[in-house]
């Protein structure tokens, strides 16, 4: 497996928190922690900007994907919005996220709470190229659960 190195900034005041990590030996995604100064409460139906006092600088040709934990999900209802979110590599700023609560009861959002997962992929250039025609397939034009 390849490893690659990232340069990471801990946000003022952040120092407590650990930086994110793999939770597993094969794990393809790294926890992101609640940086939040005092706990937050957000209503079922709600949405909140939670901070992870982190800061990162990915190389050219690499995305942080930002995406939400499965658990946090099926038992709280508890997701983010903009999923699966991109940090490009020009970003310096803190990352942060959008949680939301479907749920039925409010999401109590704890310092040190492991709210998000990010996963540091390659990414390619395009160069379109026009044509008035695309070869046939056997799906062809078929979405939308045509499948």
């Amino acid at each position: 497996m390849e490893t690659i190195k990232v340069q990471i900034q801990r946000i003022a005041g952040n120092e407590d928190l650990p930086l994110p990590e793999y939770m597993t030996r094969a794990a393809a995604g790294m926890d992101l922690f609640a940086a939040v100064a005092a706990e937050e409460t957000i209503a079922p139906g709600g949405r909140k900007k939670i901070p992870t006092g982190i800061a990162v600088a990915l190389p050219e040709g690499y995305e942080a994907q930002i995406r939400p934990r499965s658990g946090l999900a099926l038992h709280q209802g508890v997701t983010l919005l903009n999923a699966p979110g991109t940090i490009d590599a020009d970003y310096r700023g803190e990352i942060a996220l959008i949680v939301v609560n479907h749920g039925e009861a409010p999401f109590v959002v704890k310092r040190g709470a492991r709210l998000a997962q990010m996963v540091v992929q390659k990414i390619c250039r395009v160069q379109w190229v026009e044509t008035v025609r695309l070869d046939e397939t056997q799906r062809g034009a078929g979405g939308f659960g045509h499948t």
